[in-house]
């Protein structure tokens, strides 16, 4: 079940934009020690796509990335979540992993809000460093892990 009225001008912009655009893209920024991300809502209810997130990355970036994945949803060729692609940001793959419910409180009420809980799923997508690393890998400074948190549990080979 999703929400058709909003309460306030915010809310209604969320559902307008879904209705109109098939999805909505909020942007969080950065306070204290968390930092600036971005996240889709939508894209489940529009084209039975999980909704997606994006951390560390200036909001118009994360845009651009979440516009190209959504439009390959709207499309009807979506991304293969299951592997990496260079679709997203140029000379660089970026993997997907699958957030648990446990997180969904904490980052992405906005879609619990129009979804009317958790009732949807919700994948990161994951860039590496300018030297090709996850945030996961043995190498990975302690720098760009704290700029990109991972919420989900990282694959295997990567």
């Amino acid at each position: 079940m999703i929400r058709t009225i909003g309460e306030d001008d915010s809310e209604q912009k969320v559902i307008d934009d879904i209705a109109e655009h098939g999805w909505h893209c909020v942007h969080i920024l950065a306070e204290g020690e968390l930092v600036e991300y971005s996240f889709t809502i939508g894209l489940f209810q529009s084209y039975g796509h999980p909704e997606l997130i994006v951390f560390g990355l200036p909001s118009k970036i994360s845009h651009r990335i979440l516009t190209t994945a959504a439009d390959a949803a709207k499309s009807g060729s979506p991304l293969d979540l299951s592997q990496p692609t260079d679709a997203l940001i140029n000379d660089y793959a970026c993997c997907f992993v699958q957030v648990p419910l446990s997180e969904y409180h904490e980052h992405v009420g906005y879609a619990r809000w129009y979804y009317q809980g958790n009732g949807f799923p919700l994948y990161q997508i994951v860039w590496p460093s300018r030297s090709g690393l996850f945030p996961w890998h043995p190498q990975a400074t302690a720098e760009f892990r704290v700029a990109q948190p991972v919420i989900a549990q990282a694959p295997t080979g990567t």
